[in-house]
């Protein structure tokens, strides 16, 4: 298992929390700060997906007039961690 600790930049929660499998698929997701509701549901359903293609459906998404959010802060960091285990 592979774990990392992403501080976030531009949105409301402050960091992100990340295991990945050892095949790159996420095991557990924890958002510190931000819209509770919203970031628990990302965690739950980013679950059991490979890295890979969070980052895919998620990169780039904005939150109103911000140029980020905090499913695209996860996306950056899977691809922080994917880059750094290689």
């Amino acid at each position: 298992m592979k774990q990392a600790v992403y501080y976030t930049q531009g949105t409301c929660s402050q960091q992100i929390n990340i295991t990945l499998n050892d095949d790159d698929t996420i095991e557990h997701v924890e958002f510190v700060g931000g819209c509770h509701g919203n970031t628990t549901g990302i965690s739950l359903l980013v679950k059991g997906m490979k890295a890979q293609d969070v980052i895919s459906k998620l990169e780039g998404v904005r939150c109103g007039y911000k140029a980020t959010s905090c499913p695209d802060q996860l996306a950056r960091a899977l691809r922080q961690m994917l880059a750094t285990q290689q």
